[in-house]
Order: C-alpha cells, then structure tokens, then sequence
C-alpha cells in the first residue's frame, strides 16, 4: 500500500482483509526492516503492520533523539512527526480506535510521549523495553482521552542497557498520578523475549481486537 508519510516505512498487509493496524517503532540505531519478523510471530491475521523508519540516521540505523542529555529536541521533533502520520493515517482510512502503536527501546519512550499527548485515543498501546523522558511531565500533559487501561509496558530484569529499575520507578510514579499502565517484568536482557513476552503480547492485544 502507498501511504502519504512523513517518514520512511515498510507495509505489510494482514493476512485476511482488515482495517486494523499495528504502527511500529524500532530502537536506536535500527530500522523498519529489524522489525519484519514481528508480525509472523505475532500470528495475529487480521493485523496489518507498519513499521516506520526513525527521521535520524544513526550508524547503520536511525533514532528517534540524541543520546541524553541532549534528548528533547528530538523527542519533540518525532513526536511532530508522528502526529503528523496518524493525521494522515486516519486520513487513508484508518480509524484512530483501531489502531495500536508499539514500540521498543527508543520506540517504547515515544510510544508513551506521543501517545499518551495525542488528541485521539488508539486501540491500544505497547511499550516494550523503555523508559519515560519525564514522567511528571507526561502526567501533567496527559490526554485523558486516551487514559482507559489500554497500556501496557514490558522490561526486563536483565536488561544491561536501561535498568529495569527505572522504568520500574517510573511506571509507579506515572500509576501513582492516575496513568493507567499494565506493567510487566520479564526474565530477559534488551530484546523482545519470544517464549513468554510476546505471547502475552499477543494475548493483549487480541483482546483489544475491535469487532
């Protein structure tokens, strides 16, 4: 499929005709095309999937902001960009309400800024192996709109680069000022964990399904 987008992506079309979506955000120094086993490990057919390209070059890769501290420049730069790719995705026939937006490492951070300011409430939410630029921030610019349980995040115990701590810190204190995060920690290092991670992944987002 040919989408007007701000940034560069890989379309793959789901398996039996659909209007569903899954928008997908890589980590630092990866592209869309680290991500084109997702959706056969997923094995959700009535998903179609588009993996999106960071706007910066990054060694081999791209990112979605510089390395801290110099990180919110770019944060704010790609959560323009993406605003602008959900306008223009809802434009093509995509309904807000059936789509979810997934993101790891770099992906996970913009999942939550972007997602939890957008003016439009999405099917749901997956932040996997990430952390949170500001949390009191984020509560403070949070959309309640999109704040109906349909979030979850994952880390891992063993995770050598962005502790687990953290993320876990502030996942209590985004909890603790009313952000309604399912949050799970799992037995692994930086990487999506395909035994027990992503089968609950699957299972979370099957049950956010629309009709």
């Amino acid at each position: 499929m040919e989408l007007q987008l701000p940034l560069s992506y890989i379309w793959q079309p789901s398996n039996v005709s659909s209007r569903t979506l899954v928008v997908v955000l890589h980590g630092r120094g990866d592209s869309a095309e680290g991500f084109r086993w997702f959706q056969d490990e997923l094995a959700i057919d009535s998903l179609n999937l588009l993996l999106l390209d960071a706007p910066n070059h990054y060694y081999t890769g791209y990112s979605w902001y510089d390395l801290p501290p110099n990180q919110l420049p770019g944060i704010l730069e790609s959560r323009r960009l993406l605003d602008e790719v959900f306008t223009r995705l809802e434009q093509q026939g995509f309904a807000p309400d059936r789509t979810f937006l997934l993101g790891f490492s770099q992906g996970c951070l913009m999942t939550l800024e972007f997602g939890a300011r957008y003016r439009r409430a999405l099917a749901g939410y997956v932040g996997i192996s990430g952390y949170c630029h500001n949390p009191e921030k984020l509560l403070r610019e949070l959309n309640p709109e999109v704040n109906h349980g349909n979030w979850l995040v994952t880390h891992g115990t063993q995770d050598e680069m962005l502790a687990v701590e953290r993320t876990r810190k502030q996942i209590q204190t985004l909890n603790g000022g009313g952000f309604r995060i399912d949050y799970r920690e799992y037995e692994k290092s930086h990487t999506v964990d395909l035994k027990r991670e992503l089968p609950d992944i699957r299972t979370w987002i099957r049950a956010r399904l629309p009709e």
